[in-house]
């Protein structure tokens, strides 16, 4: 059996030989053209379409999984699935900003899709440049665990501390700094003109609402890099793995969009979750550094980090549907009224 063990910084391992990077990689950009195909014609989005391609982009991940489980044994197949699992309920709080963003801008219907896939493939990039860089890290700094623990417990104590303040989450575009240097770069047109993001007006290039909206859903695309790299970095140190799940969570974030698009509002606890799931990570990559240095300081193993963080989410999901019962029940009454 391949040797699974991460010893310590400087003995970083893989499983990702070239061949297999390219073979993922290919892959990845496939689907990536594939998506951009399919939203060539901007289409409202309908339920059944949702639901069949983030059927297919639940079940390729799943059956990575096994493969990985069948080649390289029970422990990298717990580690990648806990990775995946990690991986895709932070995503699912992209999708919230997405929500936001696109509601802010007052995306049409039509062109969501679009948006959405520009965040998705900008993800995929950063996520790429900053697994790179957590490789370097753990490589050649012994303290890297120490500083994405950090990290972590500062994300989680932040989500926490918004969460038990009530703190609503809102989107001012005219406040952000990446619109605000557009605007003062070039001219925006009023309206969306498609699919383009700039069109030649009195004879100079300007820019669509478009152009801005994506690029504001990029700016976000960076700071949930920060967070979601070190996160599944806490439960596997192979880069490949780490790709992996990222690529996964990220690339049926455009469907899952449409299929949670009225359930998103109903995870009133989900910041909780995520700063539990979060803190927990960053405490097991603290004790993982201390282990460094004294072998007596326990680990948790990554079997018991996979249970956890599903009894997290369930929690959360439960209560939340709890909580918004009786807004649903409310809102049903009012549609029944107007009928």
């Amino acid at each position: 059996m391949t040797d699974l063990s991460y010893l310590s910084a400087g003995e970083l391992s893989s499983v990702g030989t070239p061949a297999l990077w390219a073979v993922t990689i290919a892959g990845v950009l496939a689907l990536l053209v594939l998506d951009f195909l399919i939203t060539r014609r901007p289409h409202e989005v309908k339920m059944r379409e949702a639901l069949g391609w983030s059927a297919f982009y639940i079940a390729l991940p799943l059956a990575f999984g096994g493969w990985v489980w069948a080649r390289y044994g029970s422990e990298l197949g717990v580690q990648y699935l806990t990775g995946y699992l990690v991986e895709k309920s932070l995503s699912v709080d992209n999708l919230f900003v997405f929500m936001l963003l696109l509601a802010a801008f007052a995306v049409p219907t039509v062109l969501a899709q679009r948006v959405l896939l520009y965040g998705i493939a900008g993800a995929l990039v950063l996520r790429a440049v900053f697994i790179a860089l957590g490789a370097a890290a753990l490589q050649t700094l012994d303290f890297a665990f120490l500083l994405f623990s950090v990290i972590l417990i500062v994300t989680a104590i932040k989500l926490l501390r918004d969460a038990v303040s009530g703190h609503e989450q809102k989107i001012d575009i005219n406040t952000m700094r990446s619109v605000r240097l557009l605007r003062r770069i070039m001219p925006v047109t009023d309206e969306y003109q498609g699919t383009r993001m700039t069109v030649r007006q009195e004879g100079r290039r300007t820019l669509t609402p478009l152009a801005l909206v994506v690029v504001a859903v990029l700016a976000t695309d960076v700071v949930f890099a920060v967070d979601s790299v070190p996160a599944v970095y806490g439960i596997t140190e192979d880069p490949y793995l780490v790709f992996a799940t990222n690529a996964f969570a990220l690339l049926g974030l455009r469907a899952l969009y449409f299929v949670l698009h009225a359930a998103l509002s109903r995870l009133v606890h989900l910041s909780y979750g995520l700063a539990i799931i979060l803190a927990f990570i960053g405490l097991k990559l603290g004790l993982h550094w201390a282990h460094g240095i004294w072998e007596g300081v326990p680990q948790i193993p990554t079997l018991a980090s996979l249970g956890f963080i599903i009894g997290v989410l369930v929690v959360v999901t439960l209560t939340s549907l709890r909580a918004t019962r009786d807004d649903t029940s409310e809102a049903n009454k009012a549609v029944a009224e107007r009928h």
